[in-house]
């Protein structure tokens, strides 16, 4: 039998409750709050705490707390990633991010999605992953929604609800974020 963590990172119906996820995600707040806890000189104790928070990237993300996260885990940074201050990022799914993206203040990043029934909203959810490619910029206060990919070396403009993938090499920017012009190296 599958357990709900394999069908959560699937994309499949789990139960949020499950006590393996509970665990998890404790796990990962409580990170989140040592984390948020730091002084700007500690800056050591913060690298220890990104290590063991992502997946990947811990050693080389830039980051400005405070920072939330459900899983911490799920989270897959490339080199030299950098998170402003109050990013959020539900993690249900993996979210891939490439090397050197930037993200403004107040980025939100979702790949939790909980169902249109009613009844099954109560015991159950679902998500959907994030790709977000090499060198992009996303503006302050933009929210990334469930299943979105964007382009490196894209940038989405500050306030952006995106909800559909933005190719590569774009400015976009609105809610629902579209591409407004290609960018010309």
């Amino acid at each position: 039998m599958r357990s709900e963590r394999d069908k959560m990172l699937a994309g499949e119906l789990y139960d949020p409750l499950d006590p393996a996820l509970v665990e998890a995600r404790t796990r990962a707040r409580d990170l989140c709050q040592s984390l948020n806890a730091t002084r700007e000189n500690d800056q050591t104790i913060r690298r220890a705490i990104l290590i063991q928070l992502f997946g990947t990237g811990g050693d080389s993300v830039w980051m400005q707390p405070p920072f939330y996260c459900d899983y911490g885990e799920n989270i897959l940074l490339g080199e030299r990633v950098f998170f402003n201050f109050n990013c959020v990022v539900l993690d249900v799914c993996e979210v891939k991010i490439g090397n050197f993206t930037l993200f403004g203040p107040a980025v939100q990043i979702y790949t939790a999605m909980h169902p249109m029934n009613a009844a099954q909203r109560r015991t159950q959810e679902f998500g959907t992953p994030i790709e977000i490619g090499p060198d992009v910029w996303v503006g302050g206060g933009a929210i990334i929604c469930p299943g979105v990919t964007i382009g490196s070396k894209s940038v989405i403009g500050a306030g952006s609800v995106v909800t559909k993938t933005i190719p590569e090499g774009v400015f976009a920017a609105g809610n629902p974020c579209r591409v407004i012009r290609d960018l010309a190296e």
